[in-house]
């Protein structure tokens, strides 16, 4: 059994990465930590989070010595903000932990990425080319061998999963951008309350407009460029991408059908949606990406939908440990 530590564990992935770690067979929950000034320190993870009462009965812990919380693990996830896990991540790394980061620290390896789109200068270059990035569909070879793995972001995660299948057999006209034009629940601004997520307060709008972190992270695992517009729903739980491309000269309908057929027949995670396209009552509460598609002429709009706390978050951290260990891939997670 290995022996499992969530660092963050009192925000909403750190509550489902903590329950599927208590069902999964090979994985034993040793630890639930969160920062030493937080007001969730010393608190029961089911009086925080209420559906775990009866299921999971273990105190969320300050992290004060991070050094032996390591030495007690062999896997931590890391679901905390992007600078406390540049921080953190490399503690545990050299206490031969296996890492899997859910924040932004680890997942672009470019100059000058991190002082631009995250405010501060990244620290640790080596982890930095070490790490392989956690989107499980399309890196599972690296997931196996890699000790850091940064899962890819919720917006990039929806976004990748429908572009990708085209722009890998050549069907898209990369001269002109994917645009996507994607929709998240409130839930992931994260849990602490403000006027921004309220969920009186919010009403349906676009923000980050050209600044998004997650443009330059969609763009630079794609290879190309796109146009990415998020957008603020006024619900609680899901992603759904809307992504217009423009297709290739003589590109038909049977090769896109049969571009996202071989990209996903083995692949559990993702259903291909048949004739309608998908809706996020369908996702929600599930590790699913649901993907559809409709054809006109040289133009193909994608859609895609999933649960941002989890094929967002934590089941797909929770999918590339499968894959890193050689678990059946839906172990705890369906």
């Amino acid at each position: 059994m290995l022996k499992t530590t969530v660092i963050g564990a009192s925000g909403y992935t750190g509550a489902e990465l903590a329950l599927m770690i208590h069902k999964h067979p090979e994985l034993t929950l040793t630890g639930l930590f969160v920062s030493a000034n937080s007001v969730d320190a010393g608190k029961n993870i089911s009086a925080l989070h209420g559906n775990l009462a009866g299921v999971i009965d273990m105190t969320v812990e300050p992290l004060v010595d991070p050094e032996a919380v390591a030495q007690a693990s062999d896997v931590v996830f890391l679901a905390t903000a992007h600078e406390v896990s540049h921080d953190l991540a490399p503690v545990f790394l050299e206490n031969d932990c296996q890492v899997f980061d859910l924040s932004g620290a680890f997942r672009v390896n470019q100059d000058g990425f991190y002082t631009e789109f995250y405010g501060f200068e990244h620290q640790h270059s080596d982890w930095l080319k070490q790490a392989t990035y956690g989107l499980a569909e399309w890196n599972q070879e690296a997931i196996q061998k890699s000790q850091l793995i940064a899962v890819a972001g919720c917006y990039p995660t929806a976004s990748q999963l429908g572009i990708k299948p085209l722009l890998e057999n050549q069907l898209i006209d990369t001269q002109q951008w994917p645009v996507i034009n994607a929709v998240s629940g409130v839930s992931g601004a994260g849990r602490k309350a403000s006027m921004t997520n309220s969920f009186c307060e919010v009403s349906l709008h676009a923000y980050g407009v050209f600044t998004h972190r997650h443009q330059p992270e969609i763009a630079t695992h794609l290879g190309c460029d796109v146009i990415f517009t998020p957008h603020l729903g006024n619900f609680k739980r899901g992603i759904l991408a809307t992504i217009t491309m423009k297709l290739q000269p003589g590109v038909t309908e049977q090769q896109v059908a049969q571009a996202f057929e071989q990209a996903y027949q083995d692949k559990p995670l993702v259903r291909l949606a048949d004739g309608d396209l998908p809706r996020l009552q369908n996702v929600q509460n599930t590790p699913f990406c649901d993907i559809g598609w409709k054809v006109s002429n040289e133009h193909i709009i994608v859609v895609s939908a999933i649960d941002n706390l989890l094929k967002g978050a934590s089941s797909q951290a929770m999918q590339c440990l499968n894959i890193h260990y050689g678990y059946p891939e839906l172990t705890a997670l369906v």
